[in-house]
């Protein structure tokens, strides 16, 4: 049995812990407000665009853009959007378990792997997997630059053939207790399903014509679409990270009320046992 010094000093460690919990929680949700409002900003202007592109497509000279035409695919590039720190309770982990997923049973030469965040790139060094390109140091507050990076990047790789479709890997925020993983595709654009297309069309007239505002938004629309995806996994993160200081803040602070009763029982049968051999000996003496 520990000794009634032992104790002490374990609920000392615990208290420092829950302390350190308690403030990284409370980090977390000041930042997590604002990663929140910054996601729901972007979401919303990011399907008007798409809606338009679809629309401006069908407007289009009949040779079309090349982002919006389909090919067979021979190779797949993955944008997986991770983070760079831990301690977000199950983020990390599902991010990972996406990431293998769509990896498990294919050549590694019909992926094109690009990273961000550290997390990602560690788990796939595990996995004897380096990632053709990578990025990190901005998941928890990612800016509209970084975004731009990526999505250039990706897109003058597509265009110039080095894979043939792209998804990308990211983390939707829902509420702090909840987030989902998804897989969405990002380039070739699809275009609009005239069959399934419910209530009137929207009209518009384009100058100068459709071509030419065509690929004016199309840069515009990628880089929304990353970045929106970035701030997305953002608040995930956040939230994530912050449910899981709740958490643990509350497991120590129930594991301080057992150490305490503990400690008093055994500071008591000590006190027990002193007065007992007090008495012990005061009698012996009689």
């Amino acid at each position: 049995m520990p000794s009634a010094r032992e104790i002490n000093r374990r609920i000392k460690s615990v208290t420092n812990t829950q302390q350190i919990t308690k403030a990284m929680k409370m980090v977390s949700s000041v930042r997590l407000r604002r990663a929140q409002e910054r996601a729901l900003a972007t979401a919303p202007y990011t399907e008007k665009i798409e809606g338009m592109l679809q629309r401006l497509s069908a407007a289009a000279p009949e040779d079309g853009n090349a982002l919006f035409t389909a090919r067979e695919v021979k190779r797949t590039c993955y944008i997986i959007i991770g983070s760079d720190k831990g301690l977000a309770g199950a983020f990390n982990s599902n991010i990972n378990k996406a990431m293998v997923a769509v990896l498990k049973d294919k050549p590694r030469n019909v992926s094109y792997l690009m990273a961000t965040g550290r997390k990602p790139s560690e788990y796939l060094k595990h996995l004897h997997i380096v990632p053709e390109e990578k990025w990190s140091g901005f998941s928890d507050k990612p800016q509209f630059t970084q975004a731009q990076n990526i999505s250039q990047e990706a897109t003058k790789k597509f265009l110039s053939g080095e894979f043939d479709e792209v998804y990308v890997i990211y983390t939707k925020f829902r509420s702090a207790l909840s987030q989902e993983v998804r897989t969405v595709k990002m380039l070739p654009i699809s275009q609009p399903d005239d069959d399934g297309a419910k209530g009137p069309k929207e009209e518009y007239l384009f100058a100068p014509d459709a071509q030419h505002v065509l690929e004016t938004l199309l840069p515009q629309y990628l880089d929304m679409f990353i970045y929106n995806s970035l701030l997305q996994s953002a608040a995930s993160e956040l939230g994530a990270r912050m449910t899981a200081m709740t958490s643990a803040t509350d497991n120590a602070g129930e594991l301080i009320d057992r150490l305490t009763v503990h400690y008093n029982k055994v500071r008591q049968a000590g006190i027990t046992n002193e007065l007992t051999e007090i008495v012990s000996g005061a009698n012996a003496l009689q």
